[in-house]
């Protein structure tokens, strides 16, 4: 008896030391060291730079076309044909409540809309989406196309999506996208990209004589802080782009901060959310062509004064009604500064964290989540305005400090999510330490990433801004 336990002891510490073992490989402490000094930041600000020295802006007359793409899948197919966006099912994308579920039919349309603006040599796309985001694969599918087919390059092609929560999915692989966007189906990929640039097509097939006008107003009852409530911040504000084609088109790009989470993760249905009714009113107001593009969403929920479709048309219609009274007191111009900045940034190693002290090595996070080491950060300046796109649900209180620094130097800042890559949350430094969805689940590169994108987003507007 006593040598059974004897082996039963040796076995039971062979099983603690094979743990503690397991622990040592797999977990490690939180990385704090200061961006500044490290590799990936010296790599990004140089490569920034050098395209600083070459890049130029143009001044002149403005020319604009628009353009849309259905992006409604038809669900209940026979057979899966993505070239036509048909499916025998395919899932929706935004909540993991509902477990991968087919959607059940169409509660409003999605589409993929776009703007071109032209001016002089210098010719830049502005598209929004009705999706939960532009993942990156099909950024990547949808750029191969566009540079083969239309000759332009990324930099000249700004994405965003209105972050509807009752959009396609389907389109991720992996753990953590396939619990958000449901079970992998390649050919959504397929649709979704071919929609981008049949959008892109239209906008510069159309390109004509336009004039340009640009704006903003605030709509603070709309939006509330998620993370802290009324210890934190909002923004507020409602940021607008005019464009009038010589023969009369119009279009309107409009973006705001708040989170298209009007309707639960019960609904099953294709919908656009509150920006989707936004586009609708704006659309039956002008006669024109309206593009919603999430703004600085992270930590920042919609108010819609109502539930489900309900609210969700209530906040749309009032956001629509506030800018259609901006809209004769903006002023329009036919001539306009016109510049467009890329960047691509090398990100810090992944810091997904299983306490507020512990990570996941970044060799075994990676097994996890195959984010790339690499992302994007872009910039159109828009007259005397500078729109700046972001790869994340970018933090509306940072979005804050960046217009406030743009501001005081003479010109208006926009910042918008979601632009065709994908990195979680980058949220305020002062709330990383909490508990909860943002600060914990989903800010990917540890606390690092709020400030090293603040100084790269100043550094690029400032730079388009003041040429």
């Amino acid at each position: 008896m006593k040598r059974f336990f004897r082996i039963l002891l040796r076995l039971a510490l062979v099983l603690v030391a094979l743990i503690i073992a397991l622990l040592i490989l797999s977990l490690d402490g939180v990385d704090y060291r200061p961006y500044l000094r490290e590799p990936y930041y010296a790599e990004t600000t140089a490569r920034l730079r050098a395209h600083q020295a070459t890049n130029s802006i143009a001044r002149g007359e403005l020319a604009a076309g628009f353009g849309r793409a259905l992006l409604t899948p038809t669900v209940s197919a026979p057979q899966d044909d993505p070239a036509k966006g048909q499916f025998r099912s395919l899932p929706l994308a935004g909540y993991g409540n509902r477990h991968g579920k087919s959607a059940t039919g169409v509660h409003d349309d999605l589409y993929v809309k776009a703007v071109a603006l032209r001016v002089g040599d210098r010719l830049g796309v502005m598209l929004g989406a009705d999706a939960l985001i532009i993942p990156p694969e099909v950024t990547e599918a949808a750029m191969r196309r566009i540079e083969s087919e239309l000759k332009l390059s990324r930099e000249q092609i700004y994405l965003s999506a209105t972050h509807t929560h009752c959009s396609l999915g389907g389109w991720g692989e992996g753990v953590v996208a396939e619990m958000f966007a449901g079970g992998f189906q390649p050919g959504s990929r397929v649709w979704f990209a071919d929609r981008i640039v049949t959008a892109v097509r239209e906008a510069i097939v159309d390109l004509k004589p336009a004039s340009f006008g640009h704006g903003q107003f605030a709509a603070p009852e709309f939006v509330r802080n998620r993370l802290v409530g009324e210890l934190g911040k909002v923004d507020p504000e409602f940021s607008y782009v005019v464009l009038k084609q010589s023969g009369g088109k119009l279009a309107v790009l409009g973006s705001y901060a708040a989170h298209a989470t009007v309707l639960g993760g019960d609904m099953l249905e294709f919908s656009a959310d509150y920006p989707g009714c936004w586009q609708r009113a704006m659309e039956q107001a002008t006669g024109g062509s309206a593009v919603f593009l999430a703004g600085g969403c992270g930590s920042h929920s919609p108010a819609p004064g109502g539930t489900g479709f309900a609210g969700a048309e209530r906040m749309g219609q009032a956001l629509a009604r506030l800018l259609v009274e901006q809209l004769p007191q903006t002023p329009m111009t036919n001539a306009i500064t016109f510049g467009l900045l890329g960047l691509e940034l090398t990100l810090p190693p992944l810091n997904v964290r299983v306490s507020d002290e512990l990570r996941l090595r970044p060799w075994l996070a990676q097994r996890l989540m195959p984010v790339k080491k690499k992302s994007y950060l872009q910039a159109f300046r828009l007259d005397d305005s500078v729109w700046v796109s972001t790869p994340c649900d970018f933090s509306g209180e940072l979005a804050l400090g960046i217009k406030d620094f743009l501001r005081v130097r003479g010109s208006h800042a926009v910042i918008t999510s979601f632009n065709g890559d994908y990195i979680g949350y980058v949220i305020g430094p002062r709330y990383y330490h909490l508990n909860g969805y943002e600060p914990r689940t989903m800010s990917f590169f540890g606390p690092n990433v709020p400030e090293y994108f603040d100084e790269l987003i100043r550094t690029m507007a400032l730079g388009l801004a003041s040429k």
